[in-house]
């Protein structure tokens, strides 16, 4: 979950909303601070809050005055105690004693650097059941004043809850903007999947006249050129293979006069080898692309090697092992293509090895939810710097393989594209000097 929200473009853009709105509260309060800090500042307040507990002290007289402390109850929203030698008012009977309430110096009245407003000599703050106690001491009375009155309890959330509420509410209100802004980025996202996967004739829907949207049309614009280029491309290659089979059909036709045997034998090797190339060059452009279609089938793996070994191994199937996992496997597979990626696999193993070094091994079975084949000889195995080539074209490490071992480096590379073609993948899993194993996994979903 995290990871998904780091790699989200609106997540990252509300984190910076929030950073900056944070960093802007704080520079804020500092800089009030820094104002209020100032000895001008701090001594003006001061100075008023000094002026207004003495306008109340006078008002209530020394020793105190019931009657004056009522007159300022009628005249301010507060409440009064007053306490000392045969002395103990309050002007609501449920204002609590002093005994109830722990007065103490406010941090914000200090003469401390950090502080708002310089210390009130003589003053001491209390809190009860949110409301604000003030005692202020006139000679040996003790007098409390309590804002809002007793009686009346502060309704609705505290300034705290309030600032964080709307401060959450804000921040879901820019999310959902951010949001909004980003929406089409999904879309253009899938858009995209589906062109990558060949469907070059989808498009992206008019998204908004923004530079979003000139994305999308920009991406629409690519999906339509890339499309022009691979019928292009499709066409010049079905034209060059007309062209060369043109040729080679006249080649065949004039080696059938030929006299000498030994010619003759030598040029049908050539026309064959070149028919190959021709042909296995046609089947990798029509795998070698991310759309390669596939004739789909649900194909008995069974009765699939059982024609692959009578229509290309029937000379050879006393060299041949067959293992399959029991209970009737079935996969959707192009059935022609994976005959032809078995087929040049079990070529290779039969050709690089040798009927005295052991039967080769065709294994068909479900692991993970994949088709696995597995084919593996015991000749000598691949050279280590031959290795990381497996499945590039035209490559034959081996000086050994020359044309008279009818190899053409493109067996493994048409094998490599028809699996991957299926989703799947084509791997050395075994090297050694007793023999190569090839591993096919195609996933059955």
């Amino acid at each position: 979950m995290l990871k998904k929200f780091s790699r989200s473009l609106s997540f990252r853009l509300l984190a910076i909303f929030v950073l900056l709105g944070g960093l802007f509260v704080f520079g804020t309060l500092k800089a009030i601070q820094i104002v209020y800090n100032s000895d001008d500042i701090r001594g003006l307040i001061s100075g008023h809050l000094s002026l207004h507990v003495s306008y109340v002290l006078n008002d209530i007289g020394s020793p105190p005055r019931i009657e004056r402390a009522i007159g300022i109850t009628e005249r301010v929203p507060v409440d009064i105690r007053m306490s000392g030698p045969n002395m103990d008012w309050a002007s609501d009977p449920n204002f609590p004693q002093m005994s109830e309430l722990d007065f103490a110096p406010s941090p914000t009245f200090s003469d401390d650097p950090g502080s708002w407003v310089d210390e009130l000599q003589g003053v001491e703050f209390a809190e009860w059941k949110h409301h604000r106690l003030l005692k202020m001491t006139q000679g040996d009375y003790d007098i409390v004043v309590s804002t809002p009155r007793i009686s009346d309890m502060p309704s609705g959330p505290g300034l705290t809850y309030l600032i964080v509420g709307m401060g959450l509410t804000l921040l879901l209100i820019a999310y959902a903007a951010v949001n909004w802004l980003f929406r089409p980025i999904n879309l253009i996202r899938d858009g995209s999947a589906h062109i990558g996967r060949g469907n070059f004739n989808h498009r992206i829907a008019n998204i908004r006249s923004d530079q979003l949207g000139d994305l999308a049309n920009d991406i629409n614009q690519l999906a339509a050129d890339v499309e022009r280029m691979l019928d292009a491309k499709r066409a010049l290659l079905l034209g060059i293979s007309h062209e060369l089979r043109t040729p080679l059909s006249r080649m065949r036709l004039t080696l059938e006069f030929l006299q000498k045997k030994e010619d003759k034998e030598s040029l049908r090797e050539e026309i064959l080898e070149m028919e190959k190339i021709v042909a296995a060059l046609l089947e990798a452009e029509r795998l070698n692309v991310r759309h390669a279609s596939l004739v789909r089938t649900n194909v008995l793996i069974s009765d699939l090697i059982k024609e692959l070994l009578n229509d290309f191994f029937s000379r050879d199937s006393d060299r041949i092992q067959v293992s399959q996992q029991d209970g009737g496997l079935r996969a959707s597979l192009d059935e022609g293509r994976i005959t032809l990626l078995l087929k040049n696999l079990l070529s290779n193993a039969l050709r690089y090895s040798k009927a005295s070094d052991g039967k080769v091994e065709l294994n068909a079975a479900v692991e993970d939810s994949d088709l696995v084949f597995t084919v593996r000889d015991h000749g000598p195995g691949l050279p280590e710097d031959d290795v990381e080539h497996i499945g590039e074209p035209f490559y034959r490490g081996d000086r050994s393989r020359d044309r008279e071992s009818g190899g053409t480096g493109l067996g493994l590379y048409l094998a490599t594209l028809v699996a991957r073609a299926h989703g799947g993948s084509l791997r050395l899993r075994d090297n050694s000097e007793s023999g190569a194993c090839f591993e096919v996994r195609i996933p059955l979903v």
